[in-house]
């Protein structure tokens, strides 16, 4: 995979590696699992919940709106499976 953070953020980090996973795969899909388990590999500063609410809440589209600033950078499209939105 390739992986390359421009900006120091979770999100954008999350972003990056959701996109770097798909691309690979060849398919827009992808699992919370697996994005955490490529940060922890790549030794990110952000602990699994933060990368976790990232994924499932605060930048996807169809999660409840529990948070102040909220991002479309996600789509859940199954119990566990989430889709890359305008990549």
């Amino acid at each position: 995979m390739i992986f390359v953070i421009k900006e120091s953020n979770c999100r954008d980090e999350v972003r990056a590696v959701a996109i770097s996973i798909i691309t690979e795969k060849g398919k827009n899909v992808f699992t919370v699992n697996e994005v955490i388990s490529y940060l922890k590999n790549r030794g990110t500063n952000y602990s699994e919940n933060t990368i976790r609410t990232h994924v499932t809440s605060r930048c996807c589209k169809n999660a409840p709106k529990n948070h102040g600033t909220r991002y479309e950078d996600f789509e859940r499209i199954s119990r566990g499976y989430y889709k890359v939105l305008g990549n």
